[in-house]
């Protein structure tokens, strides 16, 4: 079951009132798009948008059954980094959400091949009809591109012993199109390892998996640029707060909002980012590594 992470933090800072414009970036399963409607009270209009095209119209069926229909919400399947044509269209927005992270939806589905848990396909894209799986990324990939990689988007401390296994796996001729096979090598490479316990073991799956979703789907490339379309779409005081799962993430939202602030583009950035509470983290564990940040504009 999803759950959404710091939605009563994010509507304190949205600040959202009846008769705005808004947009949720990342649509998902739909719990903040639900909460931000409900602030809207059927005045206003709410546009949402996601790139997984099979995730969608289950969203936008389960808001269409809560009485959300066209006169009120606009749902869309479009990057994130398209937030340009999509103001065109809507004009400026009065407030703007990103959550940056995976839906649990995704994860748990097995088909999506988003985690090294369950058996299935290694594919990782957000949107499964276009692109390259990350089985084919695999198979094209040099060992200082797949080392950098598992650097890069995931802090992997243990990058080069598993880019190398990985390299000479398949050099031997061994497939890896599967998340077990993928999960097998890498725990294979980390079992020498001197004193590795078997929960590093798993976090360093965890970190490989990361690494190539990010990869995959180019995670890094398309957030800067909604990072530097951002401040185009706002409305004067329009407000944005973007949550974030990765450190790679929060520095480069970190670093757009202090760029847009000493522009005199944003009045007001987030000095430090909000964690979600001790007790979300209980009833939550995914939210553990959230971070949030908030802009307004001048």
């Amino acid at each position: 079951m999803h759950r959404s992470i710091c939605v009563e933090e994010i509507l304190e800072l949205l600040q959202i009132t009846p008769g705005q414009i808004g947009l949720d970036a990342t649509l998902g399963y739909g719990g903040h798009t639900l909460a931000m409607l409900k602030c809207l009270d059927s005045k206003g209009r709410l546009y949402a948008i996601d790139v997984d095209p099979l995730e969608l119209p289950r969203t936008q069926e389960r808001l269409e059954r809560l009485g959300y229909g066209s006169d009120i919400l606009e749902i869309r399947q479009m990057n994130f980094s398209q937030i340009d044509q999509l103001a065109f269209e809507s004009g400026p927005f009065n407030f703007v959400l990103a959550d940056l992270g995976v839906s649990s939806m995704q994860i748990d589905n097995p088909d999506r091949g988003f985690s090294f848990r369950a058996e299935g396909p290694l594919d990782l894209r957000l949107n499964p009809t276009r692109g390259r799986s990350a089985a084919n990324r695999l198979k094209k990939m040099t060992l200082d591109e797949l080392q950098n990689m598992l650097v890069e988007n995931a802090d992997e401390p243990h990058a080069g012993l598993i880019a190398r296994t990985l390299i000479s796996s398949m050099k031997n001729g061994m497939e890896i199109s599967t998340t077990t096979q993928l999960r097998n090598i890498i725990e294979e490479a980390l079992k020498f390892v001197p004193k590795i316990s078997d929960d590093e073991i798993k976090k360093s799956c965890q970190r490989c998996f990361q690494a190539l979703r990010i990869d995959v789907n180019q995670e890094f490339e398309v957030l800067d640029d909604f990072l530097e379309k951002l401040p185009d779409v706002l409305a004067k005081e329009g407000r944005v707060a973007i949550l974030t799962f990765h450190s790679g993430e929060d520095r480069r939202v970190k670093k757009s909002f202090k760029h847009f602030f000493r522009e005199g583009v944003y009045r007001d950035i987030a000095p430090e980012p909000i964690r979600p509470s001790d007790k979300e983290c209980r009833e939550n564990s995914r939210a553990r590594s959230a971070k949030l940040r908030w802009a307004i504009k001048a």
